[in-house]
C-alpha cells in the first residue's frame, strides 16, 4: 500500500513539473511570436525549432542581415585537469561575410559552463571571441561539454565543444 502511493505521489509531481515545463515554453512562444509580429512587417523564421520532449528551446531569432564566419576551432581538449580546477578557453570567431556578425546569445549545455563573449557587432574582417569557463568540481574521469553560439549566420546555432579529463 505504501509503495503504491510513493509511486502515485511521485508520478503527480513528476507530471507537475512536466506540465509546467510545457506551459511556459508555450508563454514564451506567444511572447516572442507577439513582439516579432509588431516589430516586422516580413515574416521572420528561426531557421530551427523546438524538439518535443527534448528539452531545447528554439534558436533566438536574429533580424540581422545575415553573415559568414570562421573559427580557430570549434573544439579543444584541456587534457589532464585536477577535480575543483576552474579553466577556461577562448574561441577566436572572425567575421568572413560583408555584414556585421552580431553574437546575440551563447548557451552552455551545463551550468558547469559559463560564457563570455564578444558583445559589440564584428565589422567584416575583424575577430571577436568566446570564452567558454568550466568548474569541473561536480566531474571526475573523461568528460565532453558544449555551448552554442547563436549569431546572424546562416547554420545557427555554432556547436563549440571542449573535453578534459579529470582527476582526483
Amino acid at each position: 500500500m505504501k509503495k503504491t502511493l510513493s509511486i502515485i505521489a511521485l508520478s503527480i509531481i513528476g507530471f507537475g513539473l512536466v506540465s509546467c515545463k510545457k506551459e511556459n515554453k508555450e508563454t514564451q512562444s506567444t511572447e516572442t511570436a507577439t513582439t516579432d509580429s509588431a516589430a516586422v512587417a516580413a515574416p521572420v523564421t528561426t531557421g530551427s525549432t523546438a524538439v518535443p520532449g527534448t528539452g531545447e528551446t528554439p534558436a533566438p531569432v536574429s533580424n540581422e542581415p545575415s553573415t559568414s564566419v570562421a573559427l580557430s576551432e570549434n573544439s579543444f581538449d584541456f587534457g589532464k585537469i585536477k577535480k575543483g580546477d576552474k579553466v577556461e578557453h577562448v574561441y577566436e570567431i572572425t567575421n568572413t561575410g560583408k555584414n556585421p556578425l552580431i553574437i546575440s546569445e551563447v548557451k552552455p549545455g551545463c551550468g558547469c559552463t559559463a560564457p563570455d563573449f564578444t558583445k559589440e557587432p564584428i565589422m567584416p574582417g575583424k575577430k571577436g571571441k568566446v570564452t567558454l569557463h568550466f568548474d569541473s568540481s561536480s566531474f571526475d574521469g573523461n568528460v565532453q561539454k558544449y555551448a552554442d553560439v547563436f549569431a546572424n549566420v546562416e547554420k545557427a546555432p555554432i556547436r563549440l565543444t571542449f573535453t578534459a579529463n579529470i582527476q582526483p
